[in-house]
């Protein structure tokens, strides 16, 4: 792991705000937590990201987008920026519809080349929707 000072949560969003694709989302880092080496980042849900016109139901690749995101930044807090994904995946496991998303991503494994993070999705009642799991370059940029 980088041994450079933590990135606290007005960073973590400063650079989610550089990201054009990122901010498209609206995606907001609500906590991060160094101990537990954990990351809250919350997506409001917009027309532009429903799966049908009028539906209020989430589309699942801006739910992957947001898993993806989150583990991402996760793994940031260890090394202290960014870094490029490697492969994830998705479980979708219920619909979300009309609700904000919140993405709590856990670094499972910090390595010195590959780090892997888990992420649960909830919906703003605390309803599980979707899990993934993230494999990222250890190494930022």
């Amino acid at each position: 792991m980088s041994q450079t000072p933590p990135l606290s949560r007005e960073q973590i969003q400063a650079s989610m705000d550089r990201s054009p694709y990122i901010r498209f989302h609206q995606m907001r880092c609500e906590q991060i937590d160094h101990e537990s080496q954990r990351i809250l980042v919350r997506m409001p849900m917009r027309p532009e990201l429903e799966r049908a016109p009028g539906s209020g139901q989430w589309h699942g690749g801006a739910i992957a987008a947001l898993i993806d995101t989150a583990g991402d930044y996760a793994l940031a807090l260890a090394v202290g920026g960014g870094v490029p994904t490697i492969n994830f995946r998705t479980d979708f496991l219920r619909p979300a519809s009309d609700t904000d998303l919140l993405a709590t991503a856990t670094i499972r494994r910090a390595g010195r080349t590959i780090g892997v993070v888990d992420v649960d999705v909830h919906d703003q009642e605390g309803r599980l929707v979707a899990v993934g799991r993230g494999c990222y370059s250890a190494k930022p940029g």
